[in-house]
């Protein structure tokens, strides 16, 4: 069975930084792509960050290039997005998925169907 743990998030400031992570079990990161969708109050979910399970890839969406970084740890099965220079639009909960796309519109297409494992979320704050 495969198992998303996130965690990290909190309440920020703007322009402040956080670091998220998401514990898998249940499944290798040589197998899937794994990466991040997040929901804002009264918004679509969205796909934000994926790395391909090679790590030579990556996908970031348009809002938040040049300021998150997706990585993983393959020794302990956990991916992490590090989020800099945080706005108040960044406020979210955060999902960790596998698999995930490296374009926008695969990863549009996991949120429409909700294919693949989703995490239980972990909610980011961005205060003005």
């Amino acid at each position: 069975e495969v198992q998303l743990q996130a965690s990290g998030g909190g309440l920020v400031q703007a322009g402040g930084s956080l670091r998220l992570s998401c514990a898998a079990s249940g499944f290798s990161f040589d197998d899937y792509a794994i990466g991040w969708f997040r929901q804002a109050p009264g918004k679509e979910r969205e796909g934000v960050s994926c790395i391909s399970s090679s790590e030579d890839s990556t996908y970031y969406a348009d809002p938040v290039k040049g300021r998150f970084t997706i990585s993983t740890d393959n020794a302990k099965n956990t991916v992490y997005l590090q989020m800099n220079s945080l706005e108040p639009e960044d406020t979210a909960v955060y999902y960790c998925v596998a698999p995930c796309g490296m374009t926008a519109q695969a990863m549009a297409a996991i949120q429409a169907t909700g294919f693949g494992s989703w995490g239980q979320g972990t909610l980011v704050t961005v205060s003005s």
